[in-house]
């Protein structure tokens, strides 16, 4: 894999054979219950050699089939064990590296953004990637000024060919469904390509990343690179090490997991609070585990790292006060005023009449994380949930299908389920509800948020320090 336009037929015809590899285990697995084996086993085994084809195909690609993978890895752990484990390995792979593109490639790419003297501008520059992505690789260097750098490189084509993959990969997203329990793939696919423009427009990937690195600047649990140097095709950053967090999630200690996972929630939900953006890529090839600073950290602290902005939403109010009040209403079990809530949001159609007791039985044990003062993320309790919503015959697979979800929760949804996805991956314990009580609007009770105000009033500059003792006893 090297240049990806070159590449256009042979990506074509890959993707184009995964359908016809579905067609033919599908006949194969009729076969085998008309030999006597039992639906379910079969299903299995068919939604493992399926996974198996899928991922090592889009594991070759970069451009949008790896950029699918990528998103769809998050939910591995919504399968089951015996399904998921064979290629997990595969999906990781995916979350950090993708075949490299030629050096002269790549210096061709530098020598037209930055000009024929572009290694001036570094005092030393690693033509090896150190990592690979969807549409650009990176590489290590030492900017002009001596400090570490990041310098990721576009694919040329890297535009038509997410469009192309997207495009061939919506065609059959049906025959994708039992991949992901639960999950509707095509929507998935179609908000990636509406995005397109976004992931490849570096200029404003810098603007949302100087921003976030603005406002955690000093920050003691998130740590954002700042941007260096921007151009067409080329991004250069401040290098951060760290811990992958594909690392801590396949060996971490249980503490690394644990402070991952709660700074991962912490990250989500305070971004769009402090600046107005929403992080929407949240796979864990994203995120490193860093030490702390030994002047601000405590011993054996953690903090996280975090990487890749060219995709964001933007929310200037934060998080829309509606998810709040929502999860706040589930929460006391006021059934008739989260339906109302639900219908004035769109959620519901008003073409449509559900029993408000259903609805909240629907919704209880997804929200179980916010139920309690702290709540182990697993792979099985995933499971179980993308379970009891993917079963057809159950009540919650019923009442999930006449729920809507309106264009401007789309992303905020699927950034929150990624992130639960790689919580469970973590296997993380994480106080949950004390995120949500400090940054999503409408969670606390008025008169609860009024009475905290008053305390943060009287100890200027330490309410939010007050927050994260708690956060972190």
């Amino acid at each position: 894999m090297s240049d990806l336009p070159r590449k256009a037929v042979t990506r074509t015809a890959k993707l184009a054979a995964l359908p016809l590899g579905f067609a033919g285990r599908a006949t194969w697995g009729l076969g085998k219950r008309i030999g006597g084996r039992s639906a379910e086993i079969v299903a299995r085994e068919l939604q493992q050699r399926t996974a198996d084809q899928l991922f090592k195909t889009l594991g070759e690609l970069k451009g949008g089939a790896m950029k699918l993978g990528q998103a769809l890895s998050v939910f591995e752990s919504a399968l089951p064990e015996e399904v998921a484990g064979p290629y997990r390995a595969a999906l990781t792979k995916l979350q950090e590296a993708a075949p490299p593109m030629p050096t002269r490639t790549v210096h061709t790419v530098l020598e037209e953004r930055l000009g024929e003297d572009w290694r001036e501008l570094f005092l030393e520059f690693e033509d090896k990637p150190s990592a690979a992505a969807s549409i650009g690789q990176v590489h290590r260097a030492v900017w002009h000024d001596g400090r570490d750098v990041a310098v990721k490189v576009q694919y040329p084509g890297a535009g038509e060919a997410l469009l192309s993959d997207l495009t061939q990969l919506s065609r059959f997203a049906r025959l994708l469904g039992p991949l992901i329990p639960g999950m509707d793939i095509k929507p998935l696919i179609t908000e990636l390509r509406d995005r397109v423009s976004e992931e490849l427009d570096y200029e404003l990937e810098a603007r949302s990343q100087r921003e976030h690195a603005e406002e955690f600047a000093g920050d003691r649990d998130v740590v954002i690179p700042d941007v260096v140097h921007q151009s067409d095709q080329v991004l250069v950053t401040e290098w951060i090490e760290g811990v992958p967090l594909s690392e801590v999630i396949t060996g971490g200690t249980q503490e690394q997991r644990d402070r991952a996972g709660q700074l991962l929630a912490r990250f989500l939900f305070s971004g769009p609070a402090r600046t107005g953006l929403l992080h929407a890529d949240p796979h864990p090839g994203n995120f490193r585990l860093l030490p702390a600073d030994k002047e601000d950290g405590e011993a054996g602290q953690w903090r996280l790292g975090v990487l890749d902005f060219g995709t964001v939403d933007r929310l200037p109010g934060g998080l829309p006060q509606p998810i709040g009040d929502s999860l706040r209403l589930t929460l006391e079990g006021d059934a008739e005023a989260v339906y109302a809530l639900l219908r004035e949001e769109g959620f519901v159609k008003e073409s449509i009449a559900l029993d408000p007791e259903a609805v909240l039985d629907y919704l209880l044990p997804i929200i179980e994380p916010a139920q309690v003062e702290e709540f182990t993320f697993t792979r099985s309790w995933m499971r179980n949930q993308a379970a009891r919503i993917a079963d057809p015959r159950s009540p919650a697979h019923q009442l999930g299908k006449q729920l809507n979800l309106p264009p401007a929760y789309l992303l905020i949804h699927r950034v929150t389920l990624s992130t639960i996805g790689v919580l469970c991956q973590l296997g993380a314990k994480v106080r949950l509800r004390d995120e949500l009580e400090s940054w999503v609007p409408g969670f606390m009770p008025v008169e609860e948020a009024t009475a905290e105000e008053a305390t943060a009033e009287k100890l200027p500059g330490q309410g939010q320090l007050v927050g994260d003792a708690a956060t972190e006893a």
